[in-house]
């Protein structure tokens, strides 16, 4: 799709530190991170939100967490969040699906840049 960042991404034209891919899904570091490690999954065939996808299709992009959960362990969180945010009032900004999944630790840790969470990921 044009004026999509994300297919953009995923067509090569943009670049992203990439944390997992297969032949339906893109996982990359968020270039805004809420935390270290904060990672967006993303369906490789464009969607605008979980609203517009099938049941199937919605399935077939969460049974991808658990890879991508386990490529981030490599950060020794303490927790998880995941969350979704489906049309602009409820503060989606990309229109194209994804999944946030958002590394917690119970102590406050170091502020780490992109590359620095991507290099500790390989």
């Amino acid at each position: 799709m044009s004026d999509c960042i994300f297919c953009d991404i995923i067509a090569g034209k943009s670049p992203a530190y990439k944390v997992y891919e297969d032949e339906a899904v893109l996982a990359f570091l968020d270039h805004r991170p809420v935390d270290n490690g904060h990672t967006l999954i993303i369906p490789k065939k464009h969607a605008r939100n979980l609203l517009t996808m099938t049941p199937e299709e919605t399935a077939d992009l969460f049974r991808r967490v658990p890879a991508v959960i386990e490529r981030l362990r490599v950060l020794d969180f303490d927790g998880m969040q995941e969350f979704v945010h489906n049309e602009a009032i409820a503060h989606q900004v990309v229109f194209h699906t994804h999944i946030h999944l958002v590394p917690r630790w119970e102590k406050t840790q170091k502020n780490m840049t992109l590359q620095e969470v991507w290099e500790k990921l390989q």
